[in-house]
Parts: C-alpha cells; structure tokens; sequence
C-alpha cells in the first residue's frame, strides 16, 4: 500500500462503504471480491476474501485502477445496461 501510496485509513473506508462490483467465487483458499469506493476523488479498488471459519478478512490487494481501462469498464456497463433496458 505504501509504494502505491494509498493508506490503511483508505483501505478501510473501500471495506467498511465500498460497492461490491465483482465476485470470484472459485478463488482459492477462500472465495474472494472486488470492491470499489471513491476515496478523497479518486477510485479505489479493494480485492478481499473472508474466512468463512473465523470471519478474518484479508485483504488480497488495493490499487487505483487504470483510468483508460476504468473508462472503457465503464462504456461497457452503460452499453450493457442500455441494451437491457430496451429489450
């Protein structure tokens, strides 16, 4: 977290209010999610799994997304949700 300089308060925030956008339900040891949370204006994503046995949370990594690929993630949804929408 520190070479990506993002702090421990951040991460907690993308925890405790982060928006859940993806599951990876086969991760090994343990299933895992991808959270999203707006920190201080800019993204953050949070990978995290829990053990279901304790109720630990650990924290697989925490980065900025990309913003050229945030951007084209977020064309896709609007598309996506458009083409539902209209079915």
């Amino acid at each position: 977290m520190i070479t990506r300089f993002i702090r421990s308060s951040e991460v907690e925030e993308v925890l405790i209010h982060g928006e859940r956008i993806k599951d990876y339900p086969a991760d090994k040891p343990y299933p895992s999610c991808l959270l999203l949370k707006f920190v201080n204006g800019r993204p953050l994503h949070v990978v995290v799994s829990q053990n279901a046995d304790t109720g630990e949370c650990i924290v697989i990594t925490c980065y900025e997304p990309d913003p050229n690929v945030w951007r084209n993630l977020i064309l896709k949804k609007k598309y996506y949700i458009y083409d539902v929408c209209n079915l």
